[in-house]
């Protein structure tokens, strides 16, 4: 299904509302001054206030599981405002509030 690319600019929390980065954006390719963002590159979560019982397990990384079918960079499938993801120690989803620009839609 189309959505809009993920940018470096764009805010993606776990769902728990830590503040996630990516490690690796893709600079080749700028959307609205900010470079896109692949499938490839895990995410960095800080802030993350989860607590399992009595024991904080707060999300630190986040992998990508989907992402665009038929747009890529350098080989890399483009992230995008509907691409799902896990984040690492705990499995919960992750959300993309914001792809960080409004004009550039994949697929």
């Amino acid at each position: 299904m189309p959505g809009l690319a993920l940018t470096q600019a764009g805010t993606v929390l776990c769902a728990h509302g830590g503040q996630a980065q990516p490690t690796a954006p893709l600079p080749r390719v700028l959307m609205s001054g900010s470079p896109a963002v692949g499938q490839s590159a895990p995410y960095v979560v800080a802030g993350c206030p989860f607590v399992a019982g009595t024991v904080p397990s707060p999300c630190v990384t986040d992998t990508w599981m989907t992402g665009a079918l038929r747009v890529r960079s350098g080989g890399i499938p483009l992230l995008l405002q509907d691409s799902q993801s896990v984040c690492a120690p705990n499995g919960t989803p992750s959300m993309v509030i914001s792809p960080g620009q409004a004009r550039v839609m994949a697929q």
